[in-house]
C-alpha cells in the first residue's frame, strides 16, 4: 500500500480519541464525588479488576493510584473465582472495569462482593449494564465509536478508562495533599527519589577511606594521602580534629603555577582555608547545589563541631544518580 496516508490515519485517530476524552467532562457529577469519597474513606486497599484491554488499563490505575498515595493493587477477575477472591478484604473497595459493563467474569462477583458489604465503583461504557446498577458509583466512559474504522478493537474505550482512572488518582491525591516527599518514597529507585531521599551519609566516604592530615604534614605526603584515597582532594585537620582547611587536584595546579617546591613546602602553606563544607545529615541533591554554586568537584561533611565525618566527591553523586 505505497499510497496509503499514514499521517491521515493517526490525526483521525487522535482527533477522535480527544473528542472521546472531552466528552468526560461533562460527566463529572456526583458519581465522581460519591467515588472519591468512598476511595478516601477506604481503610484497606483498592483492588482493581477487569478483563481482557480493560484489565490492561485496570492494572495502570491500580499502579497510578499505588504511587500516589492510595493503596491499590490489580486482582484478575477469573483468577479470583478461583481462590483470588480471598485477596479482598471487607475493608478494601473494588474498582471494576468493562466497556459494555456486562463482562462475566466481572459480574460474577458482584453477589460476593454485595455478601461481603465491599463498595463498587464502576468504570463502564453502559451506564444501564449490571455492573453499574450494582455499584455505589458508576464512572461513565463511554464513546459514540471507538477509533477503530471497524469500531471493533477498542480503542477509544480504553483511552477514556485510562483517562478517568488518572482523574481519580489526581483527585485523591490533590485532596490528600501527596507531596513530592511521599511521592518519593514510592519510587525511590527513580530520579526523583534518589534526589530528595538520598543523603550525604548515605554516600559519603567515611572513617579510613577519608584523606586526612595534619597541618605539619608535608605537601609531598598530602598528595601521597589523596592518592592512596583517590578522591581527588585530602583534609587538614588541627590538633582538636576539626577541619582547618582543604586541598584539591585544582589547588595543586595552581600550586605548580606559583612555582612552590612540592618536595620541601608544607601542606599548612598551600592548603585552601575556609572551605566549603557540608552538614552530615543534608540531602545530597544539597550538597550538589553547593558543588555546583561553588563550583567545586569535592568536599567535606562536617558534625555541628565542625569535625570531617565524610568527604564526597562528583563522581559519587553521579554513581549515586542525584546528577
Amino acid at each position: 500500500m505505497p499510497d496509503f496516508n499514514y499521517t491521515a490515519s493517526a490525526r483521525r485517530t487522535i482527533e477522535m480519541e480527544r473528542d472521546a476524552v472531552n466528552s468526560l467532562l461533562e460527566r463529572l457529577d456526583q458519581d465522581f464525588t460519591a467515588a472519591c469519597n468512598a476511595l478516601m474513606a477506604c481503610t484497606g486497599r483498592v483492588v482493581v479488576t477487569g478483563m481482557g484491554k480493560s484489565g490492561h488499563v485496570g492494572k495502570k490505575i491500580a499502579a497510578t493510584l499505588a504511587s500516589t498515595g492510595t493503596p491499590a493493587f490489580f486482582v484478575h477477575p477469573g483468577e479470583a473465582s478461583h481462590g483470588d477472591m480471598g485477596m479482598i478484604t471487607r475493608q478494601d473497595v473494588v474498582i471494576a472495569l468493562s466497556n459494555s459493563g456486562n463482562t462475566a467474569e466481572v459480574v460474577t462477583l458482584l453477589p460476593l462482593l454485595k455478601r461481603l458489604g465491599i463498595p463498587l465503583i464502576s468504570i463502564t461504557g453502559n451506564p444501564e449494564s449490571i455492573m453499574a446498577r450494582a455499584a455505589l458509583a458508576n464512572l461513565h466512559t463511554g464513546v459514540e465509536q471507538e477509533a477503530c474504522p471497524l469500531n471493533l478493537a477498542p480503542t477509544s474505550s480504553t483511552t477514556t478508562a485510562l483517562v478517568m482512572g488518572d482523574a481519580l488518582a489526581i483527585a485523591l491525591l490533590e485532596a490528600r495533599g501527596f507531596s513530592a516527599e511521599d511521592f518519593a518514597f514510592s519510587h525511590p529507585g527513580g530520579t526523583l527519589g534518589r534526589r530528595l531521599l538520598l543523603l550525604v551519609d548515605d554516600i559519603m566516604h567515611g572513617g579510613d577511606s577519608m584523606p586526612l592530615v595534619t597541618p605539619d604534614t608535608s605537601l609531598r605526603d598530602a598528595l601521597l594521602e589523596m592518592t592512596r584515597k583517590g578522591l581527588g582532594l585530602t583534609g587538614i585537620t588541627d590538633d582538636q580534629g576539626l577541619l582547618a582547611g582543604i586541598f584539591t587536584d585544582g589547588d595543586l595546579r595552581r600550586t605548580l603555577d606559583q612555582s612552590i617546591d612540592i618536595r620541601s613546602a608544607g601542606i599548612a602553606e598551600v592548603m585552601t582555608r575556609n572551605c566549603k563544607t557540608v552538614q552530615q545529615g543534608i540531602l545530597a541533591a544539597e550538597a550538589l547545589k553547593v558543588m555546583e554554586d561553588a563550583k567545586i568537584s569535592g568536599l567535606f561533611v562536617v558534625d555541628a563541631q565542625h569535625r570531617p565525618v565524610g568527604a564526597l566527591n562528583m563522581h559519587d553523586l553521579l554513581r549515586a544518580g542525584v546528577v
